[in-house]
């Protein structure tokens, strides 16, 4: 045993504590001490029973991924875990909090377990890009059934306490885990021999004789091919579990999670786990504290007003969504009523939850109704005039509250000043639809306080979002990065790409949806209005809106679509558009190769990336790839873009840019700076110097 494994007894039952803060991760003085303490009892003639169990506010909630890539270090698990299913002694799970990973594969190898009330317990290790590793993939069907297990294995989803109960992950609900698990174990100790859970077949007998169950579980459960090489191997682990001995099925499994473990996308997904948590940190001054608003305001009520509102409700924040258009309010409200009432008819949510959050959300007219507000979100229409006049208003209204603006583009610095306390401004940029998207680029203005910027952050995970810190500029940095892919997609198209080739290039790169897809989708007219405004023009999407394709809504685009289809469909008449846009401007055709595509579109986007960092705008590389995972679907198997160029080489990188810019004749195409010297100096992004992006 060690420090972080104890045991003691309680009469004839032994009870083995793990405790290892915050979350009992299994390093490896936890398998060491948790094998050593099961090794201890089963020569005690005094000892009857076993209970696992953990100190703290959760049983053992997955590995220690800090010891992923290096040298593995015994005992490994599935060791550990054949201990604990071998024991002569029969052996209680005792669960509370959250049993994920190979702390649930230690409760399936028990030959009992018992749960608290609100107890969540799953395999998430889908989510980085794994499988479990330790026979989760194998004792699960035995105790669910297979339709169950694949389910939580391939959507990596949890369960709750009172679902594994009805189907068979518990044994018990009970109010007490330590004290409750001992009177269970010291019951099932009075029956015999435990039985462990790789003898249990019955809930797998089926599956196991009918090829076309196991071909209907794969159709029903399996996602669709994406390029992730993670779901593929889970189900073969998961099928091995039905038509293999289970010594084979372990080794199965255990192949293909060492195969994934050691490949670049688990990798990746470790990125971006890492990276998304340093992402939140802070440099703030000693002593700075997150305000904890407990009533919240939204000024708009259109598709992005109405999400936000949507989001402090769902998180049991009080929220008044305001418009002085009765009529747009009215819409929104809707909007917001149908959101729950879809959750409600779809199971994911109850008619009493639906009217708890209906309860919660307030409307007015009229800016006055904002006051008693403790933060104040500002989603108007994007013109910096309609937004300062809003802000400069909200000064008599809420004297206190932290002001934040939704804008995607606009200089928050010159909101601020319509204020005369712009220490209390800050950004936040929601992503739509906002109540799904998890991403907000929390966007510290010049004059942001501590305390502000800490509010703004605590607040977007409160709301169950992923927050990241940026700086003030055009787009800030997610837009800025898209507005280069943007501009790359039209001279790709000038230059001899098609809709279709562009589209296909991504897809095939691994996003769910290319770029010409994406304008269709959102409607082409949109960027066109905003580029009248500032005077700019793209050529082809330009005469694509002037000759009525305006995307989806019209059912034409950069392609066509039968009614009531959203399948992008290729159209001659869009071809003929872009060759003669191309002739008319004097540029000369050429194919380009799906890899070319890709190269021509995400290595400037890399380019700005580099710019964005050397500028402060981010902090780090790493916060840029959680930017473009989590709000542009940059496939996540990749880690993001500048995570990807990593991989690459940055000295790749740089002499593909130099290519590139040398056929475009293009100065933005030049490798910026920063890439250049790191890619001198052999290093990475992740290597790059940081200029900060700290609070006031």
């Amino acid at each position: 045993m060690t420090d972080l494994v104890g045991c003691r007894r309680d009469r004839d039952v032994a009870v083995i504590t793990i405790d290892n803060p915050p979350v009992n991760a299994l390093k490896a003085e936890v398998r060491a001490g948790l094998m050593a303490a099961i090794a201890a009892v089963q020569d005690d003639p005094d000892v009857a029973a076993v209970v696992i169990r953990c100190a703290g506010r959760t049983f053992v909630a997955g590995a220690d991924i800090s010891e992923f890539g290096k040298p593995p270090l015994a005992p490994l698990l599935p060791d550990v875990i054949r201990a604990v299913e071998e024991s002569r002694k029969p052996v209680v799970a005792a669960l509370h909090g959250t049993a994920l990973g190979g702390g649930l594969e230690i409760a399936l190898a028990c030959h009992h377990r018992v749960a608290v009330p609100g107890t969540r317990m799953g395999l998430p290790e889908i989510r980085l890009g794994l499988i479990p590793g330790s026979g989760g993939t194998q004792r699960l069907p035995r105790l669910v059934g297979p339709d169950r297990a694949f389910a939580m294995v391939l959507t990596g989803d949890p369960i709750d306490a009172e679902t594994a109960l009805a189907e068979g992950l518990v044994d018990a609900i009970v109010a007490d885990t330590e004290a409750a698990a001992v009177a269970f174990a010291r019951t099932v100790a009075a029956h015999g021999a435990p039985v462990r859970t790789r003898d249990r077949t019955e809930k797998i007998a089926e599956a196991a004789a009918k090829p076309e169950t196991r071909e209907a579980l794969v159709a029903r459960h399996a996602p669709k091919a994406d390029g992730r090489e993670a779901p593929p191997a889970a189900v073969a682990a998961l099928c091995a579990a039905l038509t293999l001995p289970f010594d084979e099925g372990l080794a199965r499994e255990r192949a293909l999670f060492v195969s994934l473990r050691d490949g670049d996308q688990s990798a990746a997904y470790r990125h971006l786990f890492a990276a998304e948590r340093e992402a939140a940190r802070l440099d703030l001054p000693a002593g700075v504290a997150a305000r904890k608003p407990a009533r919240a305001a939204v000024i708009g009520a259109g598709t992005m007003g109405a999400g936000i509102a949507t989001c402090f409700a769902n998180a049991g924040i009080p929220v008044t969504m305001v418009d002085v258009s009765p009529e747009s309010l009215a819409r929104g409200s809707e909007t917001i009523r149908k959101t729950w009432a879809g959750a409600v008819a779809r199971g994911k949510m109850t008619q009493a939850e639906m009217d708890r959050r209906l309860g919660l959300l307030a409307t007015g007219t009229a800016l006055a109704d904002v006051a008693g507000s403790e933060v104040v979100v500002e989603a108007a229409i994007e013109e910096m005039t309609v937004k300062r006049d809003i802000f400069a208003t909200l000064d008599t209204i809420v004297p206190d509250a932290v002001l934040a603006t939704n804008t995607s583009y606009l200089d928050i610095d010159d909101i601020a000043q319509a204020t005369t306390r712009p220490r209390q401004v800050v950004g936040l940029h929601f992503f739509s639809p906002a109540p799904v998207m998890k991403l907000v680029e929390v966007v510290r203005a010049r004059e942001t306080s501590p305390e502000v910027l800490a509010t703004a952050v605590s607040l977007a995970r409160t709301l169950g979002k992923t927050p990241v810190v940026v700086g003030v500029c055009h787009g800030f940095v997610g837009n800025r990065m898209l507005r280069v892919r943007s501009t790359e997609v039209e001279r790709l198209l000038l230059a001899g790409a098609l809709p279709q080739d562009i589209d296909g290039a991504l897809t095939g790169f691994g996003f769910a949806m290319g770029p010409c897809a994406v304008g269709d989708l959102s409607g082409l007219d949109i960027a066109w209005r905003m580029r009248k405004a500032q005077g700019a023009r793209a050529e082809i999407a330009d005469r694509l809106c002037e000759a009525g394709r305006l995307g989806q809504k019209t059912g034409r685009g950069y392609f066509r679509y039968e009614p009531g289809s959203r399948t992008p469909l290729p159209d001659p008449e869009v071809e003929a558009l872009i060759v003669a846009t191309s002739q008319a401007l004097g540029v000369a055709r050429r194919r380009f190769s799906a890899d070319e595509i890709v190269e021509r579109l995400l290595l400037p986007m890399v380019n700005e990336g580099a710019r964005i960092l050397s500028e402060g705008i981010a902090q780090r590389a790493a916060d840029i790839d959680v930017i473009w995972v989590n709000g542009y679907g940059f496939p996540a198997y990749r880690g993001g873009p500048m995570y990807w160029a990593d991989r690459l080489g940055l000295a790749h990188v740089r002499d593909r840019l130099t290519a590139i810019a040398a056929e475009t004749g293009e100065p933005s195409h030049a490798p910026a700076p920063l890439l250049v010297d790191l890619a001198r100096a052999g290093a990475g992004f992740a290597d790059a110097p940081r200029p900060g992006v700290t609070a006031n």
